[in-house]
């Protein structure tokens, strides 16, 4: 076990799915063909399955955009696109089951609308915040700016960004009901090893 914080990489998820071919044009809709792997789905899976996919954009109409494509490649609407007190975004659930959100901290457009994904941040359901924060410390991964329930890791640039939330707090964030089990249906890959953290998630 590695106990010397560094700068990890998340570089890469694969998500288990029933349907390859939907899930294949609902990603590849968004852009993240090269970011997320597909595998037939072989566990059972029920409700909310502890994680969430966050599509960091420049702009309100760069979010409306890719929440409009993912529509269109069979996403379903949690929370339609909207301005709040934060910035502007929306919440989808992919034809998988994987909960998409798609925001900006600006209320504005500046340029000219694209579908330009600046940051992909994966935030993993916690039962117990600290605990998995030490966890993850332990195996070498920086923590970086945490408030509350929240741990986000220093990951390395132009990586996939790691982030941790209370399970209920992440699931009122995306708008579901916080009761789930079976597989999380997703695997995360990186430059740590092989592992599974105290919530259940895979990493290889």
């Amino acid at each position: 076990m590695n106990t010397t914080t560094t700068t990890r990489a998340l570089t890469s998820l694969t998500i288990e799915t029933a349907d390859r071919a939907a899930s294949d044009a609902f990603y590849t809709a968004l852009g993240l063909g090269d970011r997320v792997t597909l595998q037939q789905a072989t566990e059972p899976s029920d409700g909310f399955r502890g994680f969430t996919i966050s599509l960091i954009v420049s702009q309100p109409a760069n979010a409306e955009l890719i929440l409009d494509a993912a529509i269109a490649a069979g996403a379903t609407v949690i929370k339609p696109a909207a301005k709040s007190l934060w910035g502007f975004g929306g919440t989808l659930q992919a034809p998988d089951g994987s909960i998409i959100k798609v925001a900006t901290s600006q209320k504005k457009n500046t340029e000219p609308a694209s579908r330009r994904i600046d940051d992909i941040v994966v935030l993993l359901a916690a039962s117990d915040v600290r605990a998995s924060k030490r966890f993850y410390i332990e195996h070498g991964f920086a923590p970086g700016k945490s408030f509350g329930s929240y741990v986000e890791f220093d990951t390395r640039p132009g990586s996939i960004k790691l982030a941790l939330y209370k399970r209920q707090a992440l699931a009122k964030d995306a708008g579901v009901a916080a009761s789930g089990s079976g597989s999380h249906r997703i695997i995360l890959e990186g430059d740590g090893g092989s592992f599974t953290d105290p919530d259940g998630f895979h990493w290889v």
